[in-house]
This record gives C-alpha cells, structure tokens and sequence, in this order.
C-alpha cells in the first residue's frame, strides 16, 4: 500500500512511537502526542519489540488462513464453465458464489481474459535450404508528400497542404533461403506493374547466379490475374498463394516491409517523395550487404550466396 508523504504514522513515525513509550511514556500519553488511540500505540510497541524496524512496516490485510476457502470442486467448475465462453457474473450465479470470488479464481488460474481461451499458435518458422528455391512478394502503399510530413516533426499544422499528391507503391521481393532483398517503387498495385516487378526481380537474382523456382505472394487481385500466372509460366516459376487472412505465412516480406519503413521510408525527414525514392537503393545496397541480419547469425544476407571473391568485387558497387 502507498503512503501519503504526510500521514502520521509512517514507518519512521511509528518508531519514534514505539520508542516514546519503551522510555517511559505510557501508550495513552504516546498515543495522544502521535493523533492515535493507545491499543494502536501498544501495537506499534510490540512490534517494535519482537522485529525491530522490519515490524514497522506496512502489512498485508488479507488474513492469513480463510476460514471457508474456495473449494477445488467449485474451482473446477467455474475454470469448466470459463472454458466454455461463459462471463463471469453467469458463473457466480450458476455455480452460486459471488462474482468477487469467481474473478479471483480466475484471475489465479489465468482465465480472467478472454484471449487466455485461445491462446497464440506457436511460431512455424521454415527455410528453404538454397537460394532461389523460394522468394516472397508483397506490396506496401506509401503516399506520396512534397513537404516534411507530421509523422516527422510532430506538427499536423498545415498538414492539408499534401493531400492530393498521390500515392506510390513498394513493391517488396526477398528470398527465403539467403535473405537477399528486391524492392522497387512502382506506380500501381496492379497486374501489369506486379509482373513488371516479377520480371526485375528474378532477373535481379539471375545476376548472382540465383536461379528463382517458386513464388509466393498474398491473394491480391494483381497476383490472381491471368497475366501474372502467365508470367509465372513463362518464367518457369511454381506460384505458391499464402491461406486468406494469413499473412504470417508470408512472414519474410511482411518484416521486411516493416525494416524498410524503419530504416528508410521513415528514417529521417525528406524533403518531398521523390528525395525518398532515390535513397531508396542506397537502403537495399546497406540491407544486402552491409546490414547484420539477426535471423541468420547478425551477417549479410549476401553472405549466404558463397559468392567467390572475384564476384564479390564485381557486383559490390
């Protein structure tokens, strides 16, 4: 329990207390001086006495043994009827004890929310042993600005000013297996720019000497076009979509959306969109070869390509 800074009797007050009556005072005379009744003065003594400054303490008020506690049949049956999704005012009166009980129970057993009932499905974390085995596409939405916007300065003041500038779309590849990341930002979000992007991307793998093998995207209608499976076809590429409303089976384009909107897109206070989209290969050169990755022992994905020297060197630009 907290203690108001100037209650009477504080710790320190209640040794200066106890050690008015063990010199001499009498627990009336202490009492008084201190704005307490002599049993409370008597107690403070006592304590005082037997554990010293420890006994001075605040204590808790629940008592020690309970004189009809809670039995583990009626225990069980609340933590049965919580199971079922039943709130707790229904389980105090089906069961017939109070709804102050029943939240304790379930506060002791874990049950108090109702998220407790479901609880998280436990990470499925897969990789693909080479590169180009898979890589993963996704898309982000970004708006386009021509001043500083609030996200940065703090200061909606003229915020209006931006609106209507548009939009622009991050298109997002990454490998499974080294890591290695492809982004570009393109005009739409539609069929004709994904597979313009599909294009770039497995000939941006090609360039390492990757061969890319399968695909996995989100159910976006440009993914589900005809003209993206014919590129698929066309490139040789096996199309994998992820379940509906599942995006953590895509999991490596979504975090690596997350770390370009960090470390890029809002990194620090451009001047306008256009400004932010020619920094954005400075980001995936840092990214690919110089940023420690921690899903892969806080090294470059580039490093997991086996690249030889001689190659390093040519594409390290």
């Amino acid at each position: 329990m907290d203690i108001h800074k100037n209650a009477r009797l504080t710790p320190h007050g209640r040794e200066r207390l106890a050690k008015m009556i063990l010199d001499g005072q009498t627990p009336q005379a202490a009492g008084e001086a201190a704005g307490v009744c002599p049993r409370t003065a008597r107690k403070w003594r006592a304590r005082f006495e037997q554990e010293g400054p420890a006994g001075l303490q605040d204590r808790s008020s629940r008592p020690h043994r309970l004189r009809k506690p809670t039995s583990s049949e009626v225990i069980e049956r609340i933590a049965g009827l919580r199971r079922q999704r039943m709130p707790g005012k229904e389980i105090a009166v089906t069961v017939g004890v109070s709804a102050a009980t029943v939240s304790r129970v379930l506060q002791r057993l874990g049950l108090n929310k109702l998220s407790a009932l479901e609880p998280a499905e436990p990470a499925r974390r897969y990789e693909r042993e080479h590169p180009g085995e898979m890589i993963h596409l996704d898309i982000k939405k970004l708006g386009k600005f021509n001043q500083i916007g609030h996200r940065i300065t703090g200061d909606r003041t003229g915020q209006s000013n931006s609106r209507g500038v548009g939009w622009e779309f991050l298109h997002v590849c990454i490998d499974d297996a080294s890591r290695v990341a492809f982004s570009r930002i393109m005009k739409t979000e539609r069929k004709d720019c994904a597979v313009a992007f599909l294009i770039a991307a497995v000939a941006y793998y090609k360039s390492f000497g990757i061969t890319v093998l399968r695909v996995m995207t989100d159910n976006g209608s440009c993914y589900r076009s005809r003209v993206f499976a014919k590129a698929c076809c066309r490139l040789k590429l096996k199309h994998i979509r992820t379940k509906p409303y599942t995006p953590r089976t895509n999991g490596k384009a979504e975090r690596f959306i997350q770390t370009s909107l960090r470390e890029w897109a809002y990194a620090r206070a451009y001047l306008n969109s256009s400004q932010r989209a020619q920094e954005l290969p400075f980001f995936m050169h840092r990214y690919n070869w110089h940023r420690p990755h921690a899903s892969i022992g806080a090294k470059p994905p580039i490093t997991r390509l086996g690249l030889a020297e001689d190659n390093l060197l040519r594409l390290h630009i």
